[in-house]
């Protein structure tokens, strides 16, 4: 930066300029929706950690994706909240930059891990007597892992990317976190690198894992249509449909975020999409796959049964 040039050490959330009425009103709202969110989430997790029946690879991925559900709620709502209640809503620039990495590497995180999910359905329903083989443990932890060390090495990059840029003008964030394009249109330099990478990431992280999921399924499709049983058909369409339910709400609605043309999406549908991101679907995901799957209800039950008999 030039030396007539001064660091901007924080921001202002503007968040969604509503009267202070309407904002005590939502607090309480997004304060039940988000406490829902990490219960049910929580709920999910300790079902899965406590019920043995549920130590399989369908629901280690579904472990994982409850502690991202949780993890990215708790990176965007809590500051969120404190806004709607308060005149002063500014950010420092540091924890700013953070939220932004977090957010980015829960994201992509979860796209991942939604992909081994839906290989995880795709071996299970074509190749059932080699699933054993081919979803083993170790291949398990192979795709967690790889999911969230990628996942926050390309959030790495957006942030080096950010911190190379100068902050020297106008502070006002129109959003009620820091999301990555919002912070971008305050750089005082040129961003098309980092519009550039983005675009490039939504390809590999969004277009690419959609493909995948899409293939996986219509080769599902294919095999559930050959079985012969009704039962059988019943059970496949079960395991499988709570799954398709999530990976639609999710890419479809990043995809509109960061794919279509912005002049199509003004600033304020920016932020209920990102409001949907941040609460509703860590709240919907435990929900879908609670009231779908018979495996999670029974679980739910044997450990009340447990409970009540101590």
């Amino acid at each position: 930066m030039g030396s007539n040039e001064s660091w901007v050490t924080e921001f202002v959330l503007v968040g969604f300029q509503l009267s202070a009425e309407m904002e005590v009103l939502l607090f309480w709202i997004f304060s039940l929706l988000y406490i829902f969110s990490l219960l049910a989430n929580g709920v999910i997790l300790g079902l899965i950690c406590l019920d043995l029946r549920l130590h399989t690879p369908m629901y280690f991925f579904l472990s994982h994706l409850a502690v991202i559900d949780m993890s990215y709620a708790s990176n965007n709502v809590p500051k969120m909240l404190v806004n709607l209640v308060n005149q002063k809503r500014t950010i420092s620039f540091v924890p700013c930059v953070m939220q932004t990495f977090l957010y980015l590497g829960f994201a992509a995180t979860e796209c991942l891990v939604l992909v081994a999910m839906s290989y995880d359905r795709y071996v299970a329903i074509c190749h059932p007597l080699q699933y054993t083989v081919i979803m083993s443990w170790r291949l398990c932890m192979v795709l967690a892992v790889t999911s969230w060390v990628f996942s926050f090495l390309l959030a790495l990059v957006h942030l080096i990317l950010i911190l190379r840029l100068p902050f020297c003008g106008p502070h006002e964030i129109n959003h009620f976190f820091c999301e990555i394009l919002s912070v971008l249109k305050l750089a005082c330099a040129d961003t098309r690198l980092n519009q550039v990478v983005i675009f490039g990431t939504c390809v590999f992280i969004l277009v690419g894992p959609l493909c995948l999921v899409l293939v996986s399924y219509s080769c599902i499709l294919l095999a559930i249509l050959r079985i012969q049983s009704k039962q059988g058909r019943r059970k496949a369409f079960s395991t499988c449909s709570s799954h398709l339910c999530v990976v639609g709400l999710y890419f479809g609605s990043a995809i509109v975020m960061y794919m279509a043309p912005k002049s199509n999406h003004p600033e304020e549908q920016q932020k209920i999409l990102s409001l949907f991101y941040s609460l509703f679907n860590p709240m919907l995901n435990p929900l879908i796959y609670s009231l779908r799957n018979t495996e999670v209800k029974g679980a739910l039950r044997r450990v009340l049964y447990r409970q009540r008999h101590i």
